[in-house]
Order: C-alpha cells, then sequence, then structure tokens
C-alpha cells in the first residue's frame, strides 16, 4: 500500500486504490482515494 496525505483529513494514510501514473513532465506519482472519507488523493514520486 502506498501512504498520502488526506487534505480533508488532515493526515497521512493508506490509499485506496493506489493507480501508478506519470506528469506531463515524466515524473511518476500515484493517485488514490482516501479509505475513510473517499476524497481524491496524490503523491508525486511514486
Amino acid at each position: 500500500m502506498t501512504k498520502g496525505y488526506c487534505v480533508k483529513c488532515k493526515a497521512s494514510k493508506e490509499m485506496k486504490n493506489p493507480q501508478k501514473v506519470t506528469l506531463k513532465n515524466g515524473k511518476p506519482a500515484t493517485k488514490g482515494t482516501c479509505p475513510s472519507c473517499s476524497t481524491k488523493m496524490f503523491r508525486i514520486g511514486g
């Protein structure tokens, strides 16, 4: 699992359904959802 920061909960949590994505500049990133409030989460750098 990948950890990310949820802005709504104001806490660092494990992402639900993490997906690897590539930004426009070619850098890796991960996006997913918060397990408790279902807000979108994003983490740059894999």
